[in-house]
């Protein structure tokens, strides 16, 4: 149990000035009844004073649940018991800024003979991350409230709020796949089920792979192709370098949801997905596949913020195991840092398969509000353009992503744009 500190309350001064005034009168106009009107004063000051020890209180905090998602509600349980009776005691939890509750997230409670009681408070998930919920700050006070018992208790619960990610319905197409079965169909090839061309029997093939219609159309054997069904290494990079925010919304939440619904899909594809944070503080996390491995990124997702640094990071500091040599990396970055942007340029460089979609910050900026400030905007979408322009010449298809806009339409356009690269003849 914690001890609180104890602390008098205006009432002890008020009423010791109550109780020297009215001796004071009682001497200089020789009055005893004032003596008298202040000896009860004086006798619930000293009782008051003499029977509020101090107490040792204890809370347990508990949590519905340790994993929610963002809009959801999770009940908080406080647990507080004393080492006695305290006729009022007040409990506060202490909340991060993304977890709010109904109304004030404070209950008042009475520790009788039984010295324990509970109270439960419902909080509401706001934003994702992994928020640290309390601990609690005690208020006790006496029957007279003359004295005050402050501290505070409890050990503080880890609450995960996973961000809501949005429902895809079409994905990036790798340019090259693995050997082992999923649902990707590849560009080569081979057993499957996805037609791919008819062409003329030659010797080798198999029976089954005759086409029978086209064989007596044409008069002799010809066979179906078909696209074979592999899975592939999905690498999420997401630059948290620097955000754009306006209110309670920036460009790395919309990163952050994106990539967990990306993560989402892709591995119910039975693709492998692995994670770089790429900023302040640089996290990695193994391209892996199945349920834990969703758990996984997400969790990793919810520890991205941004880090003030003025470190120059490149990519020797990854792991080159975090970037297979087949692997599909799609980097989600606001373009606001040049770091990122030498980040992707030297991945182009490698030869990675790479895909930038931007999430727009212009969307996040005040309106101008005079001719300097609109000049200001101008010359900085210029930048902007002129960094776009110089990723598109490396070779890598980037898309544009508003927040008025839904994912699954910028990756319908980025699809494109990589189908017609890969229709460019070498």
């Amino acid at each position: 149990m914690t001890p609180l500190r104890r602390r008098s309350t205006i009432r002890v001064a008020g009423t010791a000035w109550l109780v020297a005034a009215l001796l004071l009168a009682a001497l200089v106009l020789g009055l005893p009844v004032l003596a008298a009107v202040a000896a009860p004063f004086a006798v619930a000051l000293a009782v008051g004073l003499a029977c509020s020890p101090t107490p040792r209180v204890s809370v347990s905090l508990e949590l519905g649940r340790d994993r929610a998602v963002e809009g959801d509600r999770v009940v908080a349980t406080l647990v507080v018991r004393s080492s006695r009776p305290i006729d009022r005691v007040e409990v506060t939890l202490r909340l991060p800024p993304a977890v709010t509750a109904d109304g004030p997230p404070r209950a008042a409670l009475r520790l009788g003979v039984e010295r324990e009681a509970r109270a439960e408070l419902e909080l509401h998930c706001d934003r994702w991350g992994a928020q640290r919920i309390g601990p609690v700050d005690v208020l006790a006070r006496d029957l007279l409230g003359l004295v005050d018992h402050r501290g505070w208790a409890g050990a503080a619960a880890m609450l995960r709020v996973y961000p809501h990610p949005p429902r895809l319905r079409a994905l990036l197409q790798p340019d090259r796949t693995l050997v082992h079965t999923g649902n990707q169909r590849a560009r080569q090839r081979g057993e499957g089920t996805e037609f791919a061309d008819v062409r003329s029997f030659t010797p080798g093939d198999r029976v089954r792979r005759i086409n029978w219609r086209v064989t007596a159309r044409r008069g002799f054997p010809h066979v179906t192709l078909r696209h074979p069904e592999r899975n592939t290494d999905v690498v999420l990079f997401v630059d948290s370098f620097r955000d754009a925010r306006l209110g309670p919304e920036g460009t790395l939440d919309l990163a952050v949801r994106a990539l967990a619904g990306m993560a989402d899909a892709h591995l119910g594809r039975r693709d492998r997905v692995g994670l770089i944070g790429f900023g302040g503080v640089l996290r990695w996390l193994a391209p892996g596949t199945g349920i834990s491995q969703l758990y996984r990124v997400v969790d990793a997702l919810l520890d991205t913020e941004v880090v003030l640094s003025y470190a120059w990071k490149d990519l020797d500091v990854i792991p080159r195991r975090m970037l297979p040599p087949s692997a599909m990396v799609v980097a989600l970055t606001p373009l606001l840092d040049p770091r990122a942007i030498r980040a992707v340029l030297d991945l182009a460089a490698r030869g990675t398969d790479l895909a930038i979609i931007e999430v727009d910050p212009q969307a996040f900026a005040p309106p101008p509000a005079d001719r300097v400030e609109q000049l200001a905007q101008r010359l900085w979408r210029l930048w902007r353009e002129a960094r776009r322009a110089e990723l598109r010449e490396a070779g890598i298809p980037i898309a544009t992503w508003s927040p008025d806009a839904p994912l699954d339409a910028v990756l319908a356009g980025l699809l494109l744009a990589r189908r017609r690269r890969w229709r460019i003849p070498a």
